[in-house]
């Protein structure tokens, strides 16, 4: 059992947020006001509730009380930022509809990489209606098309006019396979061009496993948050050569005397504000910190030494309480998870600060309105 003091004290400091009049409230701006509460972030939109990374996922992220909306970019053939997780169109995710123009060689699009489709052959693709087999309570929206990140801020902006809510962008570069994505430049200068214009750049992370891209953030303007991604696929290489992923460091290279310890080294050294590993090793034979075996990849001691050196941690993709309990025992300052609902209400439990919920009917609106606009562009 949480101590019921910590739970009222929680509810009341909530209660305050709501009702109290501008002239009782400290002046904070927007930004500065959602950073005061625990950092419950939406992965891919809330990808257990809604089919990820589309509108729909991110109004249901807003409407559960989502601290910040997680998501990704890719970059397409004509240079547009967009909204999508994978480097290619997946047919477990979408659906071909129909070709841009007649006898398009490129059709179907289905099983294409983002970098070789241009933004008007995506807006045919049917990405809302497939159920993921590992989420069998995710929401459809049969319809729903690949959105640009503009499209994205338009639409939350709608929902949520004074800016408040935060984000955490990636950059879905692949390091390994350089043909499979556009490259470091492309994705930087164009993904910033898209921030600079938005209201919302001040609450934007930038989060990357590519650590190349969150330097070349940094050198563009040091104002912008980074995020530095890592778990056990990108820290090391089977064969021990150094990693593609880590800007040419090496773990190994760092004085501490653990792996935990090394990660947060690594990551300091490059200037990133947070720091986000995997909470589970890929490593591990089961996957419940109370199942005998289990092994993780964030660690107490890497939080611990990364907070010491001046970093948040945020570690992903949370999905179990077991594992959200342990993290918030370790102190970390957000979790990323596909159920930020049910998160968000363990974290109240622990007597955190949340984010209040944003009105539903509100956001729902504005939902039809940007899928209708949506629906007029493709």
């Amino acid at each position: 059992m949480f101590a019921p003091l910590a739970v009222l004290a929680n509810l009341a400091s909530e209660a305050l947020v709501i009702f109290a009049s501008p002239a009782q409230q400290q002046p904070l701006s927007a930004t500065a006001s959602y950073r005061r509460f625990f950092d419950v972030q939406a992965h891919r939109g809330g990808r257990g509730n809604t089919v990820e990374n589309t509108l729909p996922s991110f109004a249901w992220g807003l409407i559960d009380g989502a601290t910040t909306l997680e998501l990704d970019n890719g970059i397409t053939k004509d240079g547009h930022v967009v909204v999508w997780h994978d480097e290619e169109i997946t047919p477990a995710k979408c659906v071909d509809t129909r070709p841009v123009r007649t006898n398009d060689p490129d059709f179907p699009y289905v099983g294409k990489y983002i970098a070789n489709l241009t933004l008007a052959q995506l807006r045919t693709l049917d990405c809302g209606s497939k159920r993921q087999h590992g989420y069998p309570m995710q929401l459809t929206y049969p319809g729903t098309r690949i959105s640009t990140l503009q499209e994205v801020f338009d639409f939350v902006e709608c929902a949520d006019p004074q800016h408040e809510v935060l984000w955490n962008i990636e950059s879905k570069i692949d390091a390994r396979h350089p043909n499979r994505t556009l490259g470091v430049a492309d994705f930087v200068e164009k993904q910033y061009a898209v921030f600079r214009r938005s209201p919302y750049k001040s609450s934007i992370t930038y989060q990357s496993f590519d650590w190349r891209t969150l330097i070349a953030m940094k050198q563009l303007d040091t104002s912008i948050t980074t995020s530095a991604l890592i778990d056990d696929e990108t820290a090391f290489m089977p064969d021990n050569s150094t990693t593609p992923w880590l800007a040419g460091l090496r773990l190994d290279a760092f004085p501490g005397q653990t792996v935990g310890l090394q990660v947060a080294q690594a990551a300091h050294s490059i200037g990133a504000d947070v720091l986000s590993p995997s909470a589970a090793s890929f490593e591990t034979p089961v996957p419940d910190p109370a199942m005998e075996g289990y092994v993780a990849f964030a660690t107490r001691e890497m939080v611990e030494e990364a907070r010491r050196l001046g970093m948040l941690v945020k570690p992903w993709t949370v999905n179990r309480m077991n594992i959200v309990e342990q993290l918030l025992e370790w102190k970390v300052d957000g979790i990323i998870t596909d159920y930020p609902n049910v998160v968000r209400r363990l974290v109240k439990e622990w007597g955190l600060p949340v984010a209040p919920k944003f009105p539903k009917q509100r956001v729902l609106a504005c939902l039809q309105k940007h899928l209708e606009i949506q629906r007029e562009r493709s």
